[in-house]
C-alpha cells in the first residue's frame, strides 16, 4: 500500500468538536488536506464558518463546514446531534476534542468548577459519543471500523494540578472512558483512542504560548524543549483515521514531548555522591 492510500480520507465524514481553534483546527486542517469532508462544530458558529472558509481555500482535496454546537449541555448535544443528521447519513470519524478549563489555587478552588469542567470534558464526551453511534455503525466495516479521537492531556496521565484541578481529573476521566468505550464498542466495527496532548498554542493556553519568548520559556521545560506543532497533531489524527490505525483501539497516543515519562529525581542520588 502507498503512504498516500495509507493516509488517505477520501470518501469520508468527520466531525470535530471544538475545531475552530488550537488542537481541533490543526486537526481539521490535516483531515481536509487528506481528502476528508470534515464538520467543525464549536460554541461560537462564526468561528466555525470563518475557519472552515479558510480550509476550502486551501485548494485541499477535502471540505469544511463550519456550524455551532455546544456539548455542555443534554440539549446541547441533542441540538448538534440533529444538525449533523442534517448534513450527513453517516460519520466515519468523531473527534470530541471540545473542553473547557477553570485555574485557581487550592483553597480558593470553587465547587461550580466541577460542574461546569466535567459536564463539557467528560459528559459531553460520552453523550454525544453515544447519540452518534448509529451514524458511526452505520459507516464502520471490520475492515475498516468507524474512528473515535478523544482528547485527553498528558496532566490527565501524571499528577500535575497547577491550579486546573478539575480539568486534570476530567482528562483522567477522558482516558479511562475511552478505554471503555474501546472494549465496548470494538464488535459494532468502531474504534476509540485518545491523544493526551502537552501544551500546544491555544486559546486555552494562551496566557503561557501567547508569544514567542513565552513558547519558549514553557518549551524549556519540556523533556523533547519545545511546545507541540500542528504536525504534531496531524500526524496522529491521520494515522488513527487512516488505514494504517484501523488495527489500534483503546490506545493513548502521548503527545506531550515526553512530559508523561518524566519522574521525580533519583532518590539514591544523593547517597552515591
Amino acid at each position: 500500500m502507498t503512504p498516500e492510500a495509507l493516509f488517505s480520507l477520501h470518501g469520508k465524514t468527520a466531525l470535530i468538536t471544538g475545531g475552530a481553534t488550537g488542537i481541533g483546527r490543526m486537526a481539521a486542517e490535516a483531515l481536509v488536506r487528506a481528502g476528508a469532508r470534515v464538520l467543525i462544530a464549536s460554541r461560537k458558529g462564526d468561528a466555525c464558518e470563518a475557519v472552515a472558509i479558510e480550509l476550502n481555500a486551501l485548494d485541499a482535496p477535502g471540505t469544511a463546514e463550519g456550524f455551532a454546537g455546544d456539548v455542555g449541555s443534554k440539549g446541547g448535544v441533542d441540538a448538534l446531534v440533529a444538525e449533523v443528521k442534517k448534513r450527513t447519513e453517516t460519520l466515519d470519524i468523531l473527534m470530541n476534542n471540545a473542553g473547557v478549563t477553570w485555574g485557581a489555587p487550592m483553597g480558593q478552588f470553587p465547587h461550580e468548577a466541577w460542574d461546569k469542567v466535567m459536564s463539557v470534558n467528560v459528559a459531553g464526551v460520552f453523550d454525544l459519543t453515544q447519540k452518534l453511534l448509529p451514524m458511526l455503525m452505520k459507516s464502520g466495516t471490520v475492515e475498516d471500523p468507524a474512528r473515535v479521537v478523544n482528547v485527553g492531556s498528558v496532566m490527565g496521565e501524571i499528577p500535575m494540578g497547577d491550579g486546573a484541578y478539575s480539568y486534570s481529573a476530567s482528562k483522567a476521566a477522558v482516558i479511562h472512558l475511552t478505554k471503555i468505550m474501546a472494549k465496548e464498542l470494538s464488535p459494532h466495527a468502531i474504534t476509540v483512542n485518545a491523544l493526551a496532548p502537552g501544551p500546544f498554542v491555544s486559546r486555552m493556553t494562551a496566557f503561557a504560548t501567547a508569544d514567542r519568548e513565552m513558547r519558549e520559556k514553557v518549551g524549556s521545560d519540556v523533556p523533547l524543549k519545545r511546545v507541540g506543532r500542528d504536525e504534531d497533531i496531524a500526524g496522529c489524527m491521520l494515522f488513527l483515521c487512516g488505514r494504517g490505525g484501523s488495527y489500534v483501539t483503546g490506545a493513548v497516543i502521548p503527545v506531550s514531548g515526553g512530559i508523561n515519562v518524566m519522574a521525580g529525581q533519583n532518590i539514591f542520588e544523593k547517597a552515591l555522591q
